[in-house]
């Protein structure tokens, strides 16, 4: 598979994952050729952003752009620092670990998957769980406080598929 893989940092960078870590979680996602921009930004590139194509009024953890009229595969990722590193702190998680599961989710998005529905949900999420697991990376939808599962509303951020 071949993968054009851009990374932008509109932030600082000093603790977020390098392009070699971001190129592996991606290329592990992926199903096919593909050319991807993935660009880290703060809150308020991430507020705009999700307000325009979203409709949105918050920074979300990631947006997806598809190029739906592209050969091969081709998209945006954005991720937002401020939001993954608020996240990664509330559940418990190395920073890395949460990255890679974002940018696997944001790659699926951009090969169709979506998590709208239940069972669209399952497939994505077992999807995004087995792809990390070859990666040495924890089930991300593991809850790993107190043995409960993780709130609704933390797992169903983890994705926006922007139009």
């Amino acid at each position: 598979m071949r993968l054009r893989f851009a990374v932008q940092y509109a932030v600082s960078a000093r603790t977020l994952p390098t392009p070699a870590a971001l190129r592996r979680w991606a290329r592990a996602a992926l199903a096919g050729e593909a050319a991807v921009t993935l660009r880290f930004v703060g809150t308020r590139e991430g507020e705009r952003l999700n307000a325009r194509f979203r409709g949105g009024d918050h920074a979300t953890n990631v947006l997806t752009f598809v190029y739906d009229d592209a050969s091969p595969l081709g998209g945006d990722l954005v991720l937002c620092a401020p939001v993954l590193r608020r996240e990664a702190r509330l559940q418990g998680k190395e920073l890395a670990d949460h990255c890679a599961h974002l940018v696997v989710h944001g790659m699926l998005h951009l090969q169709g998957y979506d998590h709208g529905n239940a069972r669209a949900a399952r497939v994505m999420e077992a999807r995004e769980t087995a792809i990390l697991a070859g990666l040495g990376i924890p089930d991300p939808y593991a809850c790993p406080y107190a043995g409960r599962p993780a709130p609704r509303r933390a797992r169903r951020t983890a994705g926006s598929r922007a139009a």
